[in-house]
Formats: structure tokens, sequence, C-alpha cells
């Protein structure tokens, strides 16, 4: 059952977050990538990221849902407001995550079921989602190819 975030979903969300972030460098990089996504998961991001979490989802509620699991939270999607929408001139699908153990049952179709219908009742520039992948992120290539995503342009990036 895929729900809005709620109130007292923190601990169980930033567990799926660090899932998603440490999960991030493994398998699509040398130890050391996954090592920069571990070193950032400290407690003042994690308290940064859930006031974001907030804010996000106090200008709309379907921003971020999660995958409840029955016996505690299965996966998220966080997909940005649509006020941040004029930073690809699209709908952002930020994150999706579902926890290795809910893989493969349904849980991320649903997640990205709701990340559809969240973006779609928005108004962003141009008539799309986006999302980065990790070229090397198979598996994620594969299921969001499934759903119609297309190579659209590259994403590039450099040390601050």
């Amino acid at each position: 059952m895929v729900r809005p975030y709620a109130d007292g979903d923190g601990d169980a969300l930033w567990a799926l977050k660090r899932g998603f972030e440490t999960g991030l460098g493994e398998g699509t990089g040398d130890d050391q990538k996954q090592a920069v996504y571990e070193a950032k998961l400290d407690a003042d991001y994690r308290r940064e990221w859930l006031e974001w979490v907030d804010r996000c989802v106090a200008e709309d509620e379907r921003c971020v849902q999660v995958a409840d699991g029955g016996d505690g939270l299965a996966g998220y999607v966080f997909v940005l407001p649509e006020s941040m929408a004029f930073v690809w001139d699209a709908a952002v699908l930020n994150e999706i995550y579902v926890e290795p153990e809910h893989r493969g049952t349904g849980v991320a179709d649903d997640l990205m079921d709701a990340a559809l219908d969240a973006a779609r009742e928005q108004s962003p520039p141009l008539d799309r989602i986006v999302l980065d992948v990790d070229r090397e992120n198979e598996r994620a290539r594969a299921f969001y190819e499934r759903y119609g995503f297309e190579h659209w342009g590259e994403l590039v990036a450099r040390d601050l």
C-alpha cells in the first residue's frame, strides 16, 4: 500500500534514505564512490534532509510517498514539488528506493505509479518527468526503460 509520508515516518524514511544513498555507490563504481555517499550521512545531514522533506510535503503531500510493507516501510518515492519544476523544465523524480527484500514484489511499480500520478497533477514547463540514473546501474535502467523513460541529455558534474 502506497500512501503519503506522515509525521511519524521520519525514522523509517531516514533508514530508507540511508539505503538509497549507500546503494548509489554499490556496484556502480569503486569503494571510494560508496564511501563518499556514506560519509555525508551524518546527524546534520539527517536533520536538514528531513526538514527539507517536511517543506516539500507541506507544499504538496504527494511529493513523498511511502510503501507500507506490513512490518514497516518497504520503500519510498520523492517527486520534487511543482515549484521546483523549473530546475529541469519538467517534473522531477528525485528518488525512488525499495528495500532489497521487497524488490521484485511490485512495490517499485506501485511507487512509480504513485510518482507518475503526482507528476501528472503538476504543471511543469515541459510535459515530461525526468530523473538521474547511473549508467552502470543496469537494474534501475531496465526498470525505467520499462516505464518508457528514454535518454534525454546528459548530466555532467564537477567538484566545487
